[in-house]
């Protein structure tokens, strides 16, 4: 945790490194770090969920949790893929072999 304020220049420069970034996610047509591409919701009440999330870098990471997700949850499950389309297609498959309701992101 950074604990010094950051001057202006080390801002303006962040800055312009993200936007780079989101630029490039753009044109090679990915999703930024954390965005959740699918969910389905495996229980009644939502305790147990099938979730794909972006890692920014093209793959994605499916997860089989327990809990309120997004804010108190327990990772039960994680499998990484090198694209977000065999990660939400592998979460797919596991909902469809489950049952529950699709909520997609």
């Amino acid at each position: 945790m950074n604990k010094s304020h950051l001057n202006q220049k080390d801002k303006q420069a962040i800055a312009g490194f993200q936007n780079k970034l989101d630029e490039m996610r753009q044109r090679l047509g990915i999703s930024e770090r954390g965005a959740v591409l699918y969910r389905a919701d495996l229980s009644y009440g939502d305790d147990e969920v099938v979730l794909v999330e972006a890692d920014g870098f093209g793959g994605g990471v499916l997860r089989i949790i327990e809990g309120n997700y997004p804010m108190d949850y327990l990772n039960r499950e994680e499998y990484r893929y090198s694209t977000e389309a065999e990660a939400v297609k592998a979460a797919e498959s596991h909902y469809s072999s489950k049952g529950g309701r699709n909520i997609r992101a």
